[in-house]
């Protein structure tokens, strides 16, 4: 059974609508891969639509949104995202030579897409929801398995990749670091980033590593 196979039999949490969403304007990005929230992303940066929001943004101190293409490709035509992604913070820009900037941005808050437009230039704009995330859980003793191998990765990547503090204790935290390291298909983990759930994540997460003898 494929990984993408294995998660279409998983249920995923459904969001809480007791609460009024904080909701924002913002440009989108869309990419062929997943950002997660406290996760880490380097892009380069290079047609005019994408130079001139990186600019914005950086003058401004603003996020943009990351999200996975739901169809189309990053470069030319504006691409369909998916509707849950997540907001991307600038922590450094280069530009190496004209017309190519190099970013590296930290994932934020996850969000989903309302509505959204496409401006003249062919940049994607959306009114997005702010998704709340649950409160701090620990990681229960049913999937503590993971956290060897998660640790060895962290060692193995360096603070570069996965920045610190590490926070090993978090749910949340943990199954974000190993979803994004996972070599799966982008869609997957887009599945995995859509669970409101930490827990449930893990728990996906534990039973097909553990199938794999991954973890024990």
């Amino acid at each position: 059974m494929s990984w993408l196979d294995f998660l279409k039999k998983q249920t995923p949490a459904m969001p809480d609508a007791s609460a009024e969403p904080q909701r924002l304007d913002l440009p989108i990005f869309p990419l062929a891969a997943v950002l997660f929230p406290g996760g880490v992303l380097s892009l380069k940066v290079f047609e005019q639509r994408y130079l001139d929001m990186s600019a914005a943004c950086m003058k401004d101190g603003t996020p943009f949104g990351v999200c996975l293409i739901a169809s189309g490709k990053e470069v030319g035509q504006t691409a369909l995202p998916h509707q849950i992604g997540t907001l991307a913070h600038i922590d450094s820009g280069d530009m190496p030579q004209l017309g190519i900037l190099m970013l590296e941005v930290r994932g934020g808050r996850r969000f989903r897409i309302v509505s959204r437009s496409t401006q003249p230039d062919g940049l994607l704009h959306a009114q997005i929801e702010l998704l709340d995330e649950p409160a701090r859980r620990e990681v229960p003793t049913a999937q503590q398995g993971l956290l060897p191998l998660l640790q060895k990765i962290a060692g193995e990547l360096g603070p570069e990749k996965m920045p610190k503090p590490h926070a090993f204790d978090d749910a949340a935290w943990v199954g974000y670091r190993l979803t994004e390291v996972l070599p799966v298909q982008a869609l997957a983990k887009q599945k995995l980033l859509e669970l409101d759930d930490p827990v449930a994540r893990l728990e996906i997460l534990f039973t097909y590593l553990s199938q794999r003898k991954l973890v024990l």
